[in-house]
């Protein structure tokens, strides 16, 4: 009886059989991870190389063009990839993604009750984004937003829990359109009154 308890053979791989799992989730993990990096650098390349070709003049009318370029790309790395574009123009670089300027007289956070603004966009109404849709005109800033959604590498969603089968992506740059023509951008903003 002594014997059989003093015996350690086997032991090694009742130790492993213990680990092994914890350590396949984790290395799973890692390839996960990696595969989901490498693919975010190549979107972000692809998506630099589309928005400086869409910068020039004519470039609106190569649309489809520059955007099956970002998918041909992307498709290198994830073949099962699904992905939407979006442009968005500004009058300038500070405009991006930021609501129009209003004086918030009544301190309530919200453009109304007649507080002034700065109609950036010249449609009369305050807007959350000014930016118009669309490759805009000549010095216009262009925000090019790129979402890539594909399934996971590993199905690790499965064993972790809070993960989803797919994984998404979302890209973005901005850049100014070349000097091609006269530009549209108002140089003063009108002035507007909030509803």
């Amino acid at each position: 009886m002594g014997a059989i308890r003093r015996d350690q053979s086997g032991v090694t791989i009742v130790e492993f059989a213990m680990i092994a799992p914890a350590l396949m989730v984790l290395l799973l993990g890692i390839f996960d991870l990696s595969y989901n990096v490498y693919t975010n650098q190549m979107l972000q390349g692809a998506i630099q190389r589309a928005a400086r070709a869409s910068t020039f003049q004519g470039a609106s009318f190569n649309a489809a063009a520059l955007d099956a370029m970002v998918t041909g790309e992307v498709h290198t790395v994830a073949s099962n990839a699904t992905l939407s574009f979006a442009r968005k123009s500004y009058a300038s670089f500070s405009q991006v993604g930021r609501p129009e300027d209003y004086s918030d007289v009544d301190g309530d956070g919200t453009c109304d009750n007649g507080e002034p603004f700065e109609d950036a966009n010249d449609n009369g109404v305050w807007d959350r984004d000014p930016g118009a849709a669309g490759f805009g005109g000549a010095r216009d800033a262009v925000l090019y937003t790129v979402t890539v959604s594909y399934p996971r590498l590993v199905p690790i969603a499965a064993w972790l829990p809070g993960q989803n089968a797919n994984f998404t992506l979302k890209s973005a740059t901005v850049l100014r359109n070349q000097p091609y023509d006269a530009s549209k951008a108002n140089s003063v903003p009108a002035m507007g009154t909030c509803p």
